[in-house]
C-alpha cells in the first residue's frame, strides 16, 4: 500500500481500471464508448482510459485520466476495438473539476473537448447522463464497460470493448472497506462484495450505466475484483449541474 492507503497498483500507474469476468461487447450497443489514447514517450498513442460522448464536442471522463497537456491525449469514437477503427479525435480543450483532490479523490470527473464535432451515426452517438435528483436503490444491478485488463494477474488488456453486470453497493459498505478514505456524496460504489467481477487498470474515466444513462464514471479501486472492495465511480449525479454549464 502507498501512504494514503491505495493499492499499489493504482499508485504506480494513473489509478486506471478495466473490466474482469465480462464479455465482449460491440460499440453498437454503447455507440457513445470513447477509447481514452495516452502518449507513450516513443509518440505511439495507446489506450489508458475511458470516456462517454455526451455532446458534439464533449467527453466526460475523469480528472486523473487526463491532466494538462492537450497533445499527450486524443480519443478514439466509432470503434469496438481500442487500437483501431472509428475516428481519432484530437483534444482542444481540458477541464479537470476544479475542485478535483487527487490526495483525497474526491471530485475525480472531468471534460474534455474534441478539436473537430463528433459525426453522429449508428457507432457514435451521446450518452444520457444522470440528471441532479437521479437516485438509485442499492443493490441495483448496472453495467460497467471498458477495454481494460480481462483478470487481475497481469497485464492483459481486452481490445476489444467489454462490459459486465455488477451490483451497486450501500455507502457505509464502501465506506467500511475504504475506511483510510472519506468517501463523499460524489462518491458511489459497485461491484460483488465477493469480488470475481468488475473493473481493473484500465477503464477509468468509463461509464456505469443504469437502463443505458451514465450513473457513475470509473474512478479507483483497491486492486481488481477483490472481495470486499468494489470499485468507486464518480457520481454523475453530483456532478450534473457543473457537467451541464461545462460540456
Amino acid at each position: 500500500m502507498g501512504d494514503n492507503g491505495f493499492n499499489w497498483e493504482f499508485r504506480s500507474l494513473p489509478r486506471q481500471e478495466r473490466i474482469v469476468g465480462g464479455t465482449v461487447t460491440s460499440i453498437t450497443k454503447y455507440p457513445f464508448s470513447a477509447a481514452l489514447l495516452n502518449v507513450r514517450a516513443d509518440g505511439v498513442f495507446l489506450q489508458s482510459c475511458g470516456g462517454a460522448i455526451i455532446n458534439n464536442r464533449s467527453i466526460l471522463t475523469v480528472a486523473h485520466c487526463i491532466g494538462i497537456c492537450l497533445t499527450c491525449i486524443r480519443f478514439r469514437v466509432g470503434s469496438t476495438y481500442a487500437s483501431s477503427g472509428g475516428v481519432v479525435h484530437h483534444v482542444s480543450n481540458i477541464m479537470p473539476h476544479p475542485d478535483y483532490n487527487r490526495a483525497t479523490t474526491a471530485n475525480d470527473i472531468g471534460l474534455v473537448r474534441v478539436l473537430f464535432p463528433f459525426q453522429f451515426g449508428a457507432t457514435v452517438q451521446p450518452a444520457a447522463i444522470a440528471g441532479p435528483n437521479a437516485v438509485i436503490p442499492y443493490n441495483t444491478v448496472v453495467t460497467a464497460i471498458g477495454w481494460g485488463w480481462k483478470d487481475h494477474g497481469g497485464f492483459n488488456p481486452s481490445e476489444q470493448l467489454r462490459h459486465v453486470q455488477v451490483p451497486t453497493v450501500p455507502h457505509a459498505t464502501c465506506q467500511h472497506s475504504y475506511n483510510y478514505l472519506n468517501l463523499t456524496a460524489g462518491h458511489m460504489c459497485a461491484g460483488p462484495i465477493e469480488g470475481g467481477f468488475g473493473s481493473c487498470q484500465g477503464d477509468s474515466g468509463s461509464p456505469l450505466l443504469y437502463n443505458h444513462v451514465v450513473m457513475g464514471i470509473t474512478s479507483f479501486g483497491n486492486g481488481c475484483a477483490r472481495p470486499n472492495f468494489p470499485t468507486i465511480y464518480s457520481r454523475v449525479a453530483y456532478f450534473s449541474n457543473w457537467i451541464v454549464h461545462n460540456a
